[in-house]
């Protein structure tokens, strides 16, 4: 038991880090000589970075992605430290619930960000308040992570669900 408790926490803390990872780095769409998140975009020739403000077109989808993934690590970040609360506090046979429905929250979450940044990525990437040509980028591994991290934070929401205190 000990040992699936030790994975089961593993797999959780790999899951902020990916989400932490996805929302702050800088490489959702990259190309040749820029890369761009749902922060600012950067031009790697030049070394200089501009914020994603409302003179884009699309910044209320971006706006979006931004809220999506701030709550979804913040939901996984809650849901750890409720499973910490709950180790100590349930009694044997019972059900890490409450942990579930968190963890479960922070994939919808991670979900609806990586649908809406997949969905709207042609518009976001033709907006003119960007100085370099972006439109002709592809996704980056920051993108690839958020996606990783909602299978994560699926699989480890359908694990507190299932999971029941032994001894």
């Amino acid at each position: 038991m000990l040992i699936l408790l030790a994975f089961i926490i593993v797999f959780h803390i790999t899951s902020a880090a990916l989400l932490f990872i996805s929302t702050i780095d800088n490489a959702w769409w990259v190309g040749d000589n820029f890369s761009t998140d749902v922060w600012r975009m950067c031009a790697t020739n030049t070394s200089t970075c501009m914020a994603i403000t409302d003179e884009f077109n699309e910044y209320q989808s971006i706006q979006a992605v931004q809220a999506a993934m701030i709550l979804s690590t913040i939901f996984c970040c809650v849901a750890f430290l409720v499973f910490i609360l709950q180790l100590f506090r349930l009694k044997q046979g019972e059900r890490f619930v409450l942990t579930s429905i968190i963890q479960l929250l922070s994939c919808l979450c991670v979900m609806i960000a990586a649908s809406i940044y997949t969905d709207r990525h042609e518009e976001l990437h033709q907006s003119r308040g960007y100085r370099v040509e972006v439109s002709k980028g592809q996704y980056g591994y920051s993108f690839v992570l958020a996606w990783i991290a909602f299978a994560f934070t699926l699989i480890s929401g359908v694990m507190y669900l299932v999971l029941r205190k032994r001894k």
